[in-house]
């Protein structure tokens, strides 16, 4: 595509920076290898194997994904455009014949580990990789705090460890979780006690993999920890500013706005609604940070616009273009066929955004 300025863009439209994304890649990237332990980034913010394979580059140990469509649509891109077939972890309890034969299929391309908190999930991965050549490894998932999925106790973990040990088809890999932030003291507690009473069944616990970018840069603090799973962390977030977690110009996506309407001295609307920005809130209120402008407010969503009021004179004209940073990026991703990429301040390519849409 020609050159040009994000604001000479059609709207709605996502916007990457690609130079602030890259060293949001590289800040993480050094401390994980100060510290001495291993990263697996969560693609589901990006959806890119471009970005992937800038994250591998960068020093990531392999890559994290959510679903099995989007570990195939991770690994077609890679392996085609940049003959790579990364590590893959697959963070969630997998079932039905379906799934359970695509994974397979997963796993003839490249080295695979997933992830299980039951014995009805078990059972189905040893049935389907019971005559395999390879076993497939499989992490027990933990909670630490999240109350998601993830088993209860350091006790339930070793009873689940030794159970992937001894089924047919599967390797124990260790143990997984998803903490809630600053959760560290909590994790590296039940997972000292999981990992000391596997090894005490003479089962080795080679990986403790944990995640969540609003406190990996404390990830440390857990020792016990060998490996960590951040997603947000390469663009950033209204969410995570307002954590604390970074600041606006650590930013590196926004959201390219038109203001169609100023129906009113101190309201103006957007062609930006919940199919852009979505509806998810985070606990904060309105939908977005339009930058430059700390007085507005994007207060209400209907499909395809967006409220902004102000308390003040909004001075804003029909055809004005707004970059909000949205509250919670990884859904925003999901919203569209494509981003465009941003380098030095100039807009100079279109991505198609591979994983994006994926149902299973």
């Amino acid at each position: 595509m020609e050159p040009k300025l994000a604001d000479q863009l059609n709207t709605p439209a996502i916007v990457v920076d690609l130079d602030i994304a890259e060293r949001n890649i590289h800040n993480f990237q050094s401390y994980a290898d100060k510290n001495g332990f291993r990263v697996r980034p969560h693609i589901k913010t990006h959806k890119l194997p471009v970005l992937a394979h800038a994250q591998l580059a960068a020093g990531a140990g392999g890559i994290t994904c959510q679903k099995i469509s989007e570990a195939e649509a991770m690994l077609d891109g890679l392996q085609k455009n940049y003959d790579c077939s990364p590590d893959l972890l697959i963070t969630y309890n997998i079932l039905g014949h379906e799934k359970l034969d695509r994974l397979k299929a997963l796993a003839h391309r490249t080295k695979l580990t997933v992830v299980a908190d039951n014995m009805t999930v078990i059972n189905g991965l040893s049935q389907a990789f019971a005559n395999e050549e390879q076993p497939l490894t499989v992490l027990v998932e933990c909670n630490t705090g999240a109350d998601r999925c993830g088993v209860a106790s350091p006790e339930a973990a070793a009873e689940l460890a030794r159970a992937i040990h001894d089924a047919a088809g599967l390797q124990f890999g260790g143990l997984m979780t998803y903490p809630p932030a600053n959760a560290h003291a909590a994790v590296e507690n039940f997972m000292a006690q999981a990992k000391q009473q596997i090894e005490a069944s003479g089962i080795a616990v080679p990986l403790i993999t944990s995640g969540g970018t609003p406190s990996m840069m404390s990830a440390a603090e857990a020792p016990v920890v060998t490996e960590y799973r951040p997603g947000t962390y390469i663009y950033n977030d209204r969410s995570l500013v307002e954590r604390g977690a970074c600041t606006y110009d650590d930013c590196a996506f926004f959201v390219l706005a038109t203001v169609v309407s100023v129906p009113s001295e101190n309201r103006a609307i957007i062609d930006a609604g919940s199919k852009t920005l979505t509806s998810d809130l985070l606990g904060l209120t309105g939908y977005g940070h339009v930058l430059g402008r700390d007085d507005i407010r994007i207060d209400q969503l209907s499909e395809e616009h967006g409220r902004l009021v102000s308390d003040q004179p909004i001075n804003l004209k029909v055809g004005d273009k707004l970059r909000i940073i949205p509250n919670h990026v990884c859904v925003v991703t999901n919203m569209f066929d494509s981003v465009y990429i941003q380098r030095n301040g100039i807009v100079t390519e279109s991505w198609p955004i591979a994983a994006r849409g994926k149902l299973v």
